[in-house]
């Protein structure tokens, strides 16, 4: 069976190979970049599938030695090799089987991703700021670009919420997994008596989406312009520059004010926008697919709480792959390829469940 679809894959990667020579193909921007990200993963798939198959003639050879070969040590050789051997395969062919799960075309999307306080009032903001720094400090790490697209911070320090993008080589693919509600337990600053007091952060991942891939139509859409509201400088405090987008047909509101500049606000507004009708759209698909199809970490609903952060036992639980790691300190620092890595292997091994 495992060889059967691997040979077809490998028919696949002939043919791909053969389009890819094909000066039309360019002409189709959206048709190029899937073939090419198609080809990316089969040279991966056709790598691996090489290897597993040098370890299958291997394997038969060292049998053939050890039936036929008269000389006693070559047989003692054979024998080793055909221990070795077999003791690769299940691991090669693990990797094969988690290989050809198609990959997702949104892995590769920048994403923008929206922090809100939730349940704890100042301690939830102090965390919300905490949540920030651990995510852009890891990108900072995977060499990604960050921008905050708007702020609303609290007198101590915190953030109501903020939102920022990140782009970069394959984040939504890394970071799908971290929307949820994250509870966080620990002593508060304020907290004279050393009590630890629980709070709660809500966090939404949304893949960027392109101007292509959503179209926003002028009708369906009201601008209101205003001055902003809270902290910042004198200019934007006193002139018109604070936009809030309406979108008539879903009741989508965005708001930002942290430019001075109205379009550049506008701007921001609109990136915003165009994830949030993006991610609405692949909600409505996801809830069309069968069981097999839907996200597997999870419910993906953001009222789902999916972590907590136990600061006094430096302890981090992940409640969907019931995942606990007693380096909190590292993780907060933006040390979450751990974390990460362990939340796409489930992914994949659950989504392998139930495509057999």
């Amino acid at each position: 069976m495992l060889l059967n679809k691997l040979e077809q894959m490998s028919k696949r990667f002939q043919e791909v190979n053969e389009l890819i020579l094909d000066p039309e193909l360019t002409k189709d921007p959206k048709k190029y970049k899937d073939i090419m990200r198609e080809h990316s993963h089969l040279s991966t798939l056709m790598e691996a599938y090489t290897e597993y198959k040098d370890v299958l003639q291997g394997i038969e050879d060292s049998k053939i030695l050890i039936t036929e070969e008269d000389d006693h040590d070559m047989k003692e050789m054979a024998r080793e090799e055909l221990k070795s051997l077999e003791e690769r395969l299940p691991t090669l062919e693990s990797n094969l089987k988690m290989l050809l799960i198609p990959p997702d075309p949104l892995e590769e999307k920048n994403i923008i991703m929206e922090i809100r306080g939730g349940t704890g009032g100042d301690e939830s903001s102090l965390f919300a700021a905490d949540l920030f720094r651990m995510y852009t400090r890891f990108a900072d790490m995977k060499g990604w670009k960050y921008e905050v697209l708007e702020a609303n911070e609290t007198e101590v320090g915190g953030y109501k919420e903020i939102s920022f993008s990140i782009s970069g080589k394959y984040v939504y693919g890394s970071l799908r997994y971290e929307g949820g509600v994250h509870r966080v337990q620990r002593v508060p600053a304020t907290e004279s008596q050393g009590r630890v007091h629980t709070s709660a952060v809500t966090v939404a991942v949304l893949p960027e989406a392109e101007e292509t891939e959503i179209e926003i139509r002028p009708e369906d859409l009201r601008v209101d312009v205003m001055r902003a509201g809270g902290n910042g400088g004198q200019c934007v405090n006193t002139t018109d520059s604070a936009v809030r987008l309406t979108h008539l047909p879903t009741g989508i509101v965005v708001i930002q004010q942290d430019e001075k500049s109205q379009l550049r606000n506008k701007e921001k507004a609109m990136r915003v926008l165009r994830a949030r009708l993006f991610d609405l759209e692949e909600s409505k698909k996801n809830a069309e697919r069968s069981a097999a199809r839907k996200s597997m970490v999870g419910s993906g609903d953001r009222s789902e709480r999916i972590r907590t952060y136990n600061f006094p036992q430096n302890r981090l639980t992940d409640h969907r792959i019931n995942l606990t790691l007693y380096k909190l300190d590292q993780v907060m620092q933006g040390y979450l390829d751990e974390m990460i890595d362990a939340l796409c292997i489930y992914a994949k091994e659950e989504q392998l469940k139930n495509t057999q």
